[in-house]
């Protein structure tokens, strides 16, 4: 059965809060604990590179559907034409190491999306200068590439300062929104 037959054939789930409602929408599953369960299967068959097209296609919607729901539980809006699965953050402290224009720094990040990321530095580079960053990833080959700066902002005595990644290849995309799922469902309840 693929994902556009099973979310013809759901009938509305009763008495869900608002996050399981959504998260809920397509699948014909009743409760969100039996949701994330599939859905965990799923994505270690993914990590595994081992989901067959049709499994690739309801895990990349599963991916979206858990995306939508915690960036509605948070009143957070997803950017015209950007999957929801590639819009979210999870807060993460991974090794960073960026080669900024003035000067050599080591990090450590707040948050991680795969369009970009954010750390503390001791003062902020100028807002749309361009960087080399290299992020430590737990179990990973380490990922390399650009960054440019887009906000700064001031945090008792340092400063948070967001990067966009730029150009990454499909293949570091996928390995960067893999962890950043991995790192959501370890912080979800089993």
């Amino acid at each position: 059965m693929t994902a556009r037959s099973r979310r013809a054939a759901v009938k509305p789930a009763a008495r869900l809060d608002g996050l399981a409602e959504a998260a809920l929408a397509s699948r014909p599953v009743t409760t969100l604990a039996a949701w994330l369960t599939a859905f965990r299967a799923l994505h270690e068959k993914a990590r595994k590179g081992a989901l067959s097209p049709d499994e690739l296609g309801d895990y990349r919607a599963g991916r979206d559907e858990l995306a939508r729901a915690l960036l509605a539980a948070q009143r957070l809006t997803i950017p015209m034409g950007q999957p929801p699965r590639q819009a979210i953050r999870v807060a993460r402290a991974l090794q960073l190491d960026l080669d900024l224009l003035t000067s050599r720094e080591r990090a450590v990040t707040l948050d991680l999306s795969t369009g970009g990321f954010s750390c503390l530095l001791a003062k902020s580079p100028p807002l749309g200068d361009e960087a080399r960053f290299t992020l430590r990833l737990p179990g990973a080959e380490a990922l390399s590439g650009s960054a440019r700066v887009t906000d700064a902002k001031p945090n008792a005595g340092n400063v948070r300062v967001s990067f966009q990644m730029l150009g990454l290849s499909p293949e570091d995309k996928e390995r960067v929104e893999l962890f950043v799922f991995d790192t959501l469902l370890a912080q979800l309840a089993p």
